[in-house]
């Protein structure tokens, strides 16, 4: 199985050098929860609900002020559409990432592959009988 045939495609994107308001509308209505972060219409860093939340409320950041450049997580890692599955699982596992935005090959965001996705995929692919060991991505 491709990445292309599991990922979220219906991406939504912010730019590096809007503020965190923008974000914070943008992130509602995306419902997943990251925004890939552009910068010239590649893909530069990640800005998840968890970080605007700090940034914002925690840290007392001004969210009309502040830039998602500077709540994003960059560097970023990134997969190709057409990998197999089996890669972005293996990067997830390495970088202990819930999510993974994924590339065409100018580096533009296509989609977002996420944890629960991979999770329910393997599930569906179990044979009775199967050992569960290999579920879990940090074991």
């Amino acid at each position: 199985m491709r990445i292309s045939e599991l990922m979220q495609r219906d991406v939504k994107t912010i730019d590096a050098d809007e503020c965190l308001r923008s974000a914070a509308e943008r992130l509602d209505t995306a419902s997943l929860g990251a925004l890939p972060v552009t910068e010239h219409g590649r893909v530069v860093g990640l800005l998840t609900d968890s970080e605007l939340f700090l940034c914002s409320t925690v840290h007392g950041h001004d969210p009309d002020v502040t830039t998602v450049r500077e709540a994003m997580t960059a560097p970023l890692v990134t997969c190709p559409e057409d990998a197999p599955l089996e890669a972005g699982e293996r990067l997830m596992e390495q970088h202990h990432l819930n999510r993974l935005v994924v590339v065409d090959a100018d580096h533009h965001a296509v989609g977002l592959l996420r944890l629960d996705d991979v999770a329910s995929e393997s599930l569906t692919l179990l044979r009775p009988g199967e050992p569960l060991e290999d579920l879990s991505l940090y074991s």
